[in-house]
């Protein structure tokens, strides 16, 4: 089990540099910032762009990955978002994740004056928008002509450093997106689909079920005849929970129910003083101390 943290974009770097290196220093196997122009209860808060932000914690850390949480093509187009994620891949050494998703309404999904789009059509959006992006990230030159996207000998040099791109973290909660997760991506997450202010057992109800019906979709797809690599990630998002934390054996046990659903990685919060996420953001280096223990499940 490895296990990550997600910090949000609020603080000034002067502030946030400290937690990225205590992220690393405290021995996590990956770290994430999300991706959005404004979230949710905190659209009028400080909140600063995603790619400069992982571009300073690439500069200030040295074996920590580093990942998008998540981008999507609400407000992305897989052209110039290929040729940020090549420059974040080179300068942090090829440590780079990306995590990326279909995008929900919100504010993400308003901002350009975009129309609303029914889930079945969000769903094709963002399928030819990972298409793309694999394409453009994996070859020096790249076109394409489709509903949604078109590009024009679209450059990629050099090429990144991990090949054929970054891996890429798909995330899905219904069987399209996992089924995608499986053809284009090297890793799927799941937030459960329950909300944070559902029961803890509802929550983890949900999360044994996302977990059977991602066996499920695997299943069907291995059984026509795709192979599935072995290292294909499953990560569970467990930041809905974080004010279900009050101390670090609740910590260790959620890691423990993860893994004992097949998930190979987990990624908690940084918790926040008041609002989303709210918790004791000294457990961050208290569950550290754990972390050798919990990364053997």
């Amino acid at each position: 089990m490895r296990v990550g943290i997600t910090l949000l974009p609020e603080l000034a770097w002067a502030v946030d540099r400290g937690r990225w290196q205590a992220v690393e220093a405290f021995g996590y196997d990956h770290a994430w910032t999300f991706d959005h122009l404004a979230w949710r209860s905190l659209a009028d808060k400080p909140w600063f762009a995603t790619v400069p932000t992982l571009t300073a914690a690439a500069l200030s850390t040295t074996t920590l990955r580093l990942g998008t949480w998540v981008a999507t093509p609400n407000f992305r187009h897989p052209v110039p978002f290929a040729k940020e994620l090549l420059t974040l891949d080179h300068l942090s050494g090829g440590r780079l994740d990306v995590g990326l998703g279909a995008g929900t309404d919100g504010f993400d999904a308003s901002m350009l004056g975009q129309p609303a789009l029914s889930p079945g059509r969000r769903h094709a959006r963002f399928a030819e928008f990972v298409e793309v992006l694999g394409l453009v990230l994996g070859a020096p030159e790249s076109s394409w002509s489709g509903d949604w996207y078109a590009v024009d000998a679209a450059r990629t040099v050099p090429a990144c450093v991990q090949r054929p791109h970054p891996p890429f973290v798909v995330a899905a909660n219904g069987p399209k997106g996992m089924r995608l997760a499986l053809e284009r991506g090297d890793a799927w997450v799941t937030t459960t689909g329950a909300g944070p202010d559902d029961d803890a057992e509802v929550w983890w109800a949900s999360a044994a079920d996302k977990a059977g019906r991602f066996a499920e979709v695997r299943a069907a797809y291995e059984a026509e005849g795709h192979a599935v690599p072995g290292g294909f990630a499953r990560f569970l998002n467990l930041e809905a929970r974080t004010s279900d934390f009050s101390c670090v054996e609740q910590v260790v046990d959620a890691l423990g129910r993860a893994a004992g659903l097949g998930f190979t990685d987990a990624v908690l919060a940084w918790p926040r003083p008041d609002g989303p996420m709210a918790g004791d953001p000294g457990l961050v280096e208290a569950v550290a101390a754990r972390l050798p223990e919990v990364q053997a499940l």
